[in-house]
C-alpha cells in the first residue's frame, strides 16, 4: 500500500498493512503522483484508488478474475454513489460531437452496465480514475500516466493508449465500489481551468486518432 502526498500532518493508519509514504516537496498532479508510486511498486498488479472510495465488499477477487484474460491491461469495478445509484464511470471516448450532444441534454456516452454475479467483463472505451486495477506490465508498456495532465482526462488518455498498444480495458459487472463524487470542476474556477486545459490536451493528442475498441451495446 502506497500513498503520495505533500506533508500535511495527517496520521497514516496502516490497518495492519505494510505502508510506504512518499512525500513530495511540492504538490504534483494526479498522474505524476501515481507514476511516482508505480516506480516503487513491485507486484504484478497496480491499483489506483481515490481516498473517497469505500469498499463495502472486497472487489479484488472479481477484478483479478478478469485478469485471467492475458490481454486485459486494466479492469475497474462498477461505481455507485453512497445512495446506491450507478455513476457514469465508464464511457465512450469524448469527441466534439459527443460533448455537444451531452451539452444539449442528449446521450452522455456512458455504458449502462448492471451488476450481475457471474457476468463476463465488459470492454469499454475508458473508465474513470477513482478506482483502477492495472496489470503492471500494461501500465509500464505505455509509460504510465501522462503527467502533463495535471487533473482530469489522464484516465481517458491512458485508456486510449492501452487500447492502441493492444491491451483491453474492461469493467467487471460482478463487483462494485462506492464513490462520493465531489464534481469540483463544476464549482471551483481552478478545477474548471484544469478541466478545460486537460480537455484541450486530450483532443490535441487523440482527435482523429482514437483506437479501435470492442465495446458492447448498452
Amino acid at each position: 500500500m502506497l500513498t503520495t502526498n505533500v506533508p500535511d500532518g495527517t496520521p497514516l493508519q496502516s490497518h495492519g498493512l505494510t505502508v510506504q509514504r512518499l512525500t513530495n516537496t511540492s504538490p504534483l498532479g494526479f498522474g505524476a503522483n501515481h507514476n511516482q508510486a508505480f516506480k516503487v511498486a513491485r507486484e504484478e498488479f497496480f491499483c489506483v484508488c481515490n481516498p473517497d472510495i469505500r469498499l463495502p465488499v472486497d472487489p479484488f477477487p472479481a477484478l483479478l478474475e478478469a485478469m485471467n484474460d492475458s490481454k486485459v491491461g486494466l479492469v475497474a469495478p462498477l461505481v455507485v454513489s453512497p445512495a446506491g445509484q450507478p455513476e457514469d464511470s465508464a464511457r465512450r471516448f469524448p469527441t466534439p460531437i459527443g460533448l455537444l450532444r451531452k451539452a444539449i441534454g442528449g446521450d452522455d456516452g456512458r455504458y449502462r452496465i448492471p451488476f450481475a454475479e457471474g457476468a463476463s467483463p465488459v470492454p469499454v472505451d475508458w473508465t474513470a480514475g477513482m478506482f483502477l486495477l492495472f496489470r503492471a506490465s500494461a501500465f509500464r508498456s505505455v509509460g504510465g500516466f501522462d503527467d502533463k495532465f495535471h487533473l482530469y482526462y489522464e484516465d481517458v488518455d491512458i485508456c486510449a493508449r492501452l487500447w492502441n498498444a493492444g491491451w483491453k480495458v474492461v469493467v467487471s459487472p460482478r463487483t462494485s465500489v462506492v464513490h462520493a463524487a465531489q464534481r469540483a470542476s463544476r464549482r471551483q474556477p481552478r478545477y474548471m481551468a484544469w478541466h478545460a486545459g486537460s480537455m484541450a490536451r486530450y483532443f490535441m493528442k487523440h482527435l482523429g486518432r482514437l483506437p479501435s475498441t470492442s465495446p458492447v451495446a448498452d
